[in-house]
């Protein structure tokens, strides 16, 4: 009878103990951000956006296509369009953003590129003149307008400065760059330089606006989505 007893306590016990309480809080899944970017690059901007999702300790982002695509200015802009509704009709899900990334280069629809993309509701991460403005503003602030060329002489000058590396060459398509990029390079001052450089203009002659980058915007978005896309 005694054993019986026993036996009916522990499993009350176990169920009581199975329960939640009242006022506990029963964890749930985070939500899960989706992103759609489309570079003009084929490979230099694709290769560090890929590996910063994939470093990103804070960042929800899952199946953030990330598409390079070789194209130009207002061109790209509607092929992100196109690519937008390709991936939700195929996926059935929509995108929370979508980002096209591109340099001024030498077309002339750079102003045009970006007003229709705000037309469209596609988020811009345009530099002025060269991506690569941004990846030395992990090093020196730098407030000169410039050729696409300067700026890797400039990371090869740093970069074999910090690496203690005379040999060092910068190559546009190196997947392994963010990584580099990561241990010598400060992305914080990245991101106040890049800040610091956008307080300089006004305007919408965004051609004019040189240098300038707004690539720290989506790095933002992509590295604390629930900061940010959350407020939208």
């Amino acid at each position: 009878m005694t054993s019986r007893r026993n036996e009916k306590a522990e499993a009350l016990a176990k169920i009581k103990k199975s329960k939640p309480q009242v006022g506990r809080i029963i964890s749930t899944r985070d939500k899960q951000y989706k992103f759609l970017i489309v570079c003009e690059g084929e490979k230099t901007e694709p290769n560090y956006f890929r590996s910063l999702i994939k470093d990103s300790k804070y960042s929800r982002v899952v199946d953030a296509n990330i598409e390079g695509e070789g194209m130009s200015t207002c061109a790209l802009v509607k092929r992100t369009l196109e690519l937008k509704k390709e991936f939700e009709e195929s996926q059935n899900i929509p995108f929370d953003r979508v980002w096209v990334v591109f340099d001024k280069d030498d077309f002339k629809d750079f102003n045009e590129a970006i007003e229709l993309a705000k037309k469209l509701k596609i988020k811009t991460a345009w530099s002025n003149e060269s991506f690569e403005l941004w990846y030395y503003l992990h090093f020196e602030y730098l407030d000169t307008a410039i050729k696409r060329d300067s700026y890797i002489k400039k990371l090869n000058t740093e970069i074999r400065k910090l690496k203690k590396d005379k040999q060092f060459k910068y190559k546009k398509n190196d997947v392994n760059f963010y990584v580099l990029l990561k241990s010598i390079g400060n992305e914080d001052n990245a991101k106040k330089f890049a800040k610091k450089l956008r307080k300089q203009y006004s305007g919408t002659d965004y051609s004019t606006h040189k240098p300038c980058t707004m690539v720290d915007l989506l790095v933002e978005e992509l590295e604390y989505p629930d900061k940010i896309l959350s407020k939208i």
